[in-house]
């Protein structure tokens, strides 16, 4: 048992001190005030406060943030502290710590620079340059765990004998459903649309591809359902699907929710994975279309959802989590950027959302998810055999600290075919090298 000091038990560091003695590091601990008892107290001490209380614990100088409450302007105060850039720094040389790493990783957890003003993107979101871990370069890596490991080394320097929890990586892939069809299941109108449109562009190609997708001459280049089971069952893979069922609008172009063949495509999905909803884009200006859309996937799985990610990526906070906690969304995995690979809350470990505004951990849980196809090759515009050995290394940095990488893929950019050749063989690489044993970091 780890008895922890601090002058004042608030909400803030209940959460963040759960997160890293309870699930990254797996301690049994309990907080006190009581200096008296805190001196009288046997085992492993730590002190988390503005001095030493009795000179002989472990000692954490803290900064102010998780005394306060509300949201205001933070004086971070980035410095490099044995190899990696830190912040919060503190004053107290007998801290075990130069910088309050709890009040670091809250920051990063929270998204706490999310609830200020910034400058959005074209589509309204946080953009990945805005971010603090982007400015100071450590967005590639996932600092909080980085973290845990110098307290688990702090910790079993004092205490020889003080057992950890035994972590293991963990590999998940996700697959969102934006277009299940490039060209099938669009009805009338969008299919002539279709036609017309490749006809102004004299792609003559396109025109003859989509003829004979219709006429059941070949198949569609979107239909890679078959080459992801393949994968599922050759890799042992447990993949999560999220499937966009928002009405067409211009950044929402699935088939049509109606479709007895659709519905029968994510009925297949479920057998062997689990399934969640992609909320459409314009569902983020329309909490009832967002019920409308939860709704659509639970009757055709006659099943509760539970599970989500934001179409586009679209995470205003904390308006999008609460709108999914009102709907019993449990489990969220839009927490990454479309613009750069990385770690947007600085952590590879799945975590609750806490909110700010009203001061509370919530139930939904947050899995980050760390690489993207389309941040590669629409964002940073590279080929495949560079994002192939840019992913490699992020595997590594998640398997360094035994975390889980989850990645983000599209049923379209393992169609191997024009914009996307090249980038199925991504896809099982990264596959191989993700369940491959051992480290490179």
């Amino acid at each position: 048992m780890v008895l922890i000091y601090t002058h004042k038990i608030t909400k803030r560091i209940q959460y963040i001190f759960k997160f890293y003695f309870g699930q990254l590091l797996g301690l049994e601990f309990k907080f006190t005030s009581d200096i008296e008892f805190f001196k009288a107290s046997q085992g492993i001490k730590i002190s988390y406060a503005r001095k030493p209380i009795i000179g002989n614990e472990i000692f954490f100088n803290c900064a102010g943030l998780l005394f306060e409450t509300g949201v205001e302007g933070q004086e971070l105060g980035f410095f490099k502290y044995d190899g990696q850039t830190v912040f919060y720094p503190v004053y107290d040389k007998s801290s075990a710590l130069p910088y309050d790493m709890f009040a670091a990783a809250f920051f990063l957890l929270t998204r706490y620079e999310e609830y200020l003003p910034y400058m959005r993107d074209k589509f309204g979101r946080f953009d990945a340059k805005e971010s603090v871990s982007f400015k100071q370069g450590f967005l590639h890596l996932p600092v909080v765990n980085l973290w845990a490991e110098k307290l688990k080394k702090i910790i079993k320097e004092r205490y020889k004998n003080v057992q950890f929890v035994e972590r293991k990586f963990n590999f998940t892939p996700t697959i969102d459903i934006d277009s299940a069809y490039s060209y099938r299941l669009k009805g009338t109108v969008r299919t002539a649309g279709g036609f017309l449109k490749a006809l102004m562009k004299f792609d003559f190609k396109e025109i003859l591809e989509r003829f004979q997708v219709i006429t059941g001459l070949i198949k569609d280049p979107f239909d890679t359902y078959d080459l992801q089971l393949r994968l599922q069952k050759q890799y042992d893979l447990r993949p999560i699907y999220f499937i966009l069922l928002g009405d067409y609008g211009k950044f929402d172009k699935n088939i049509p929710a109606s479709s007895r063949q659709f519905q029968t495509l994510i009925k297949s999905l479920a057998d062997y994975a689990e399934v969640g909803i992609h909320p459409s884009f314009d569902s983020n200006r329309n909490n009832e279309k967002l019920k409308v859309e939860i709704e659509r996937l639970s009757k055709i799985l006659n099943r509760e959802i539970t599970r989500s990610r934001q179409h586009f990526l679209m995470l205003n906070f904390p308006h999008s989590y609460r709108n999914l906690i009102n709907l019993d969304i449990t489990d969220d995995y839009t927490m990454g950027y479309a613009s750069e690979p990385g770690f947007r809350a600085g952590t590879c470990d799945s975590y609750f959302f806490y909110d700010l505004d009203l001061e509370t951990a919530t139930k939904l849980k947050i899995h980050p998810f760390t690489v993207m196809e389309g941040t590669y090759k629409d964002y940073l515009y590279l080929g495949a055999e560079e994002s192939l050995t840019r992913i490699k290394k992020l595997i590594d940095q998640v398997k360094a600290v035994d975390g889980t990488f989850i990645s983000l893929w599209h049923n379209e950019s393992l169609s191997n075919s024009k914009r996307w050749i090249g980038w199925q063989k991504v896809y099982e690489e990264m596959i191989k090298y993700a369940l491959a044993e051992g480290r490179n970091v």
